[in-house]
């Protein structure tokens, strides 16, 4: 199969210049806006904008909460369909051979995706599961040995197979077909192409589909950006005695940018990779000496019981309601985190799509919603199954602080209890930097692309955006964490129009596998 240049290739070239250097009017118009009309609100009345926020989170969360369950099962499972059919040996992109090596690829999806927040979940959230309230699926007293499954499965839960599924699984077949087969561009109205035609392409309509997505990730990513500079900030002042102070976190924020802002300036192939790929050597080495050096033998019990858990109880523990769990445990954890996902998604989508020209569908899917779910767990594992073990032995206490759900806390706490627990202290806190790194420069680039409607972004345009987002977060640090946690529930809000860009793809995934299954001699 030769590369096809013609048509598309020539229809997306078309559309640099001066979009690609000031980007769609709409996207930039209506996202731009958003960031600058909530900082002003939050500065007019931070109290109204934080209640007017949680008020419609709580609302949201409360109404739709099945509606963002069904659609995450929904994707999952037609996504494993269309993976065992004949089509998914399409290759994606109208390419012979991958860009990049297997290895690279596989670095950037772990690093890019679910990163900042798998990583800053990870050791405080099973062990809330164990010793602050038992998840609703399971029965065990909390504190007890009992009580380990039922909090690893329920983490599995939030991160694993749905939650990677709906960040690129159909979403970026449709956008593979639609723009290197339809020269249709890299951004997310391309996903209701398939339903509105031309109509959604240009103009108003389109302009307002992608500012909303674009808002979304904006709201999803600054959260991380922000509890990371109060992250590093606490961890620097426990392992070091430095101040920690506004100051501090406005310095940790400062950091955090040029790293993520030079990443993203100089493109996948360079700087987006080399991160992705630093973080998994470091993530590599600080799961081999907690495995080497760590409760081995009971994190391996765990992780068994645990995974165990989470596939006999899958379906209970997706479909589960505020009609058979507190209301306020589903608000705060499944709905929060299947919405955030949902958020998430269409951006996901395109930059998935971006770094897997000349894959298969099938090694897509397998990657995105099999592989990375199961590394995902395997992680959760080793610094949430350390912290609850270190929990049962008396070594930590973590009750007072993950029930005020101080989860910077949490993941100093469990990373100095571990194995040369200074060192690992440290090298969690720049593994977190890094993560989060890798989800700053990807959203800036993708969010560019979306801006620009082409797959090269202008080099202002990706530092622009990225910029924004850690300006954003510094204000918003500037009138205390609880604007960035409104900002952060914000997304759940932005969930209900992207869940309907995203609804299409149950449908049009398959029929785009199958149009390029067909384009490439593989199906009639």
């Amino acid at each position: 199969m030769a590369e096809n240049v013609s048509g598309a290739d020539a229809g997306r070239e078309s559309r640099i210049g001066m979009n690609a250097t000031l980007g769609d009017p709409w996207v930039l118009g209506l996202s731009g806006g958003f960031i600058v009309l909530f900082v002003l609100l939050s500065a007019y009345d931070v109290n109204m904008v934080a209640d007017g926020v949680a008020a419609g989170f709580a609302w949201t969360a409360r109404t739709l909460g099945w509606y963002f369950q069904l659609l995450l099962l929904a994707t999952f499972f037609v996504a494993m369909g269309v993976a065992v059919t004949p089509a998914a040996s399409a290759k994606m992109g109208n390419l012979d051979k991958p860009e990049m090596s297997t290895f690279k690829w596989l670095a950037i999806i772990m690093c890019t995706l679910l990163a900042g927040g798998g990583v800053f979940f990870a050791a405080g959230e099973p062990v809330y599961h164990f010793i602050a309230m038992t998840p609703p699926a399971f029965d065990a007293e909390v504190g007890t040995i009992e009580a380990v499954r039922g909090a690893l499965a329920q983490s599995f839960m939030h991160w694993g197979f749905l939650a990677w599924a709906i960040l690129g699984s159909l979403t970026s077949i449709v956008l593979a077909h639609a723009h290197y087969t339809l020269g249709k561009p890299l951004q997310p109205r391309t996903l209701l192409f398939p339903v509105f035609g031309e109509r959604v392409m240009r103009g108003a309509f389109g302009g307002i589909v992608d500012a909303v997505c674009v808002i979304a990730v904006v709201a999803g990513t600054v959260g991380p950006i922000g509890f990371l500079a109060t992250q590093v900030s606490f961890g620097g002042s426990v392992l070091f005695g430095t101040p920690n102070t506004y100051g501090a976190q406005l310095a940790v924020l400062g950091v955090l940018a040029v790293i993520y802002v030079t990443s993203a300036v100089t493109g996948i192939h360079r700087g987006i990779q080399i991160l992705s790929r630093l973080n998994v050597f470091l993530a590599l080495a600080i799961a081999a000496v907690i495995v080497v050096f760590g409760p081995t033998l009971f994190l391996a019990n765990a992780y068994l019981q645990g995974f165990g858990a989470y596939i006999t109880s899958f379906f209970e523990m997706s479909t589960m309601t505020s009609q058979t769990a507190p209301d306020w445990w589903m608000q705060w954890w499944t709905v929060f985190f299947f919405a955030w996902f949902l958020g998430y998604g269409p951006l996901m989508a395109l930059f998935v799509a971006r770094i897997s020209r000349g894959r298969t569908i099938r090694e897509m899917i397998i990657a995105v919603a099999i592989a990375a779910p199961i590394a995902t767990t395997i992680w959760f594992t080793l610094l949430g199954g350390s912290g609850i073990y270190y929990q049962l032995e008396g070594q930590i206490d973590l009750a007072e602080a993950l029930g005020n759900f101080q989860f910077d806390v949490a993941t100093l706490t469990v990373a100095q209890a571990l194995p040369m627990g200074g060192l690992m202290a440290f090298a969690i806190l720049i593994l977190t930097t890094i993560f989060v790194a890798t989800t700053g420069d990807s959203m800036s680039y993708t969010i560019s692309m979306v801006a620009s409607g082409h797959d090269e972004p202008n080099t202002i345009v990706r530092a622009f955006w990225g910029i924004a987002m850690a300006l954003m977060a510094a204000i918003l640090l500037f009138m205390g964490e609880g604007q960035i946690s409104a900002l952060q529930q914000l997304i759940v809000i932005t969930a209900i129009p992207v869940s309907l860009v995203l609804l299409p793809s149950l449908y049009s995934g398959p029929k785009a596998a199958y149009a390029m299954a067909r384009d490439q001699g593989l199906v009639r």
